[in-house]
């Protein structure tokens, strides 16, 4: 096959599929369900250059999906793990040992902290913790001789802090310190880890390269032989591997990943900044925003940005927040992102697990902006906002 590796992204995820030589056949690979693998005859049962020998391994779906995953995130490899979740957890099992440490942000995904502290605490690697918002020198600071792995969440979870990532990642290679990206917000597509620096980059394909809610499935991409190995070795005793079906829908989602994700920034923008001017509104927690925190960074690394972000109330309680979102009819009462359909959930909560929760103005809303009109979502908010007066 020819060099595409000088096109974009858009074409990059589209050109595999059109590619020649390989007779008549339809656009997408057909859907190989299976647990057994016939052969000719018994020399040839266990000759793995002929394919894989038993159904746990890649079928066609899964191979193209690898691939084309590979190459949107410039990485030697990348594999599939049936969760965003299992993304994160496959790396830290694979390249962490009992005395280690792992140091991360305090806004991390709260099921990657739960992992932290419940399974690798129970086999005697610790979790150090930084503020979300820390400089590098702070989180070099932060870093012990038992640090072995920086996990890095940018922008963070809820409250969605910028890290400066390439400075990060060169400082922990000096160090001798693995680095793990959770990169979902960029998606593979606006923020490229490997090319920063970052030895592992992770992301929940649930989300964005999916985009229609209906798959749960993670990516792990690799470009370090040594690391690369590792993972493929925990993987493959793990036993984990994706269904056909899903591997299916998530290489039909990824090939127009780039326009919904850009179309969905361009509204998700479009709301943000209305929501800013709003006097119930205390502060509109999005990088991409001009003014917001972590905008300058944001714009010097991104090409793009995801369609979530936070919205900090002025004041307000629980109760008021669940009245606005009772009375919008376009947002749907839902958690995950990256699907066609806007969502929002109530976050003030989930802020009581960190170790030193952020004072904020008011209560805590996620926004994910769908593929809907902004102007219909905005009027939808129009209607929530006076809800929250009234409730207020």
């Amino acid at each position: 096959m020819s060099d595409q590796s000088h096109h974009g992204a858009r074409t990059r995820l589209i050109a595999p599929a059109t590619r020649r030589g390989l007779g008549r056949r339809p656009v997408s690979p057909p859907i190989q369900r299976a647990s057994t693998l016939l052969n000719d005859d018994p020399a040839a049962m266990r000759d793995e250059g002929a394919g894989p020998v038993y159904g746990i391994e890649d079928l066609s779906a899964a191979r193209e999906l690898r691939a084309a995953l590979a190459g949107l995130e410039g990485a030697a490899d990348a594999w599939l793990v049936p969760s965003g979740l299992a993304a994160v957890t496959v790396p830290l099992t694979a390249l962490l040992r009992p005395g280690d440490e792992v140091l991360t942000t305090d806004a991390v995904y709260g099921p990657s902290r739960r992992f932290l502290k419940r399974h690798l605490g129970a086999r005697g690697v610790s979790s150090a913790f930084h503020a979300p918002g820390a400089s590098v020198d702070e989180i070099l600071a932060a870093m012990t001789d038992r640090t072995r792995l920086l996990l890095i969440e940018s922008p963070a979870s809820l409250t969605f802090e910028m890290l400066d990532i390439a400075a990060l990642a060169a400082a922990c290679s000096q160090r001798g310190v693995l680095t793990v990206m959770d990169n979902t917000w960029g998606a593979g597509l606006a923020f490229r880890p490997l090319a920063h620096g970052v030895d592992v980059s992770v992301q929940a394909v649930t989300k964005y390269v999916g985009g229609h809610s209906d798959l749960l499935m993670g990516s792990i991409a690799v470009s370090d032989p040594a690391i690369a190995r590792r993972i493929a070795e925990t993987i493959e005793d793990l036993g984990w591997r994706v269904s056909p079906d899903d591997a299916w829908l998530a290489l039909r989602g990824l090939r127009t990943l780039p326009l919904r994700y850009a179309e969905q920034g361009r509204s998700a923008l479009t709301v943000a900044q209305w929501l800013q001017a709003r006097p119930e509104v205390a502060e509109v927690l999005y990088p991409a925003l001009p003014g917001a925190s972590g905008h300058d960074l944001w714009t010097r690394d991104y090409t793009g940005a995801a369609s979530i972000f936070g919205v900090v109330m002025r004041g307000g309680s629980e109760a008021a927040a669940h009245v606005l979102m009772s009375a919008l009819q376009l947002f749907g009462l839902g958690y995950s992102w990256g699907g066609f359909e806007s969502l929002i959930t109530h976050e003030t909560g989930q802020l009581a697990f960190r170790r030193s929760p952020p004072t904020l103005a008011g209560e805590l809303l996620r926004l994910h902006v769908g593929l809907e009109d902004p102007a219909d979502l905005i009027a939808d908010l129009e209607h929530g906002l006076a809800a929250w007066r009234a409730a207020s």
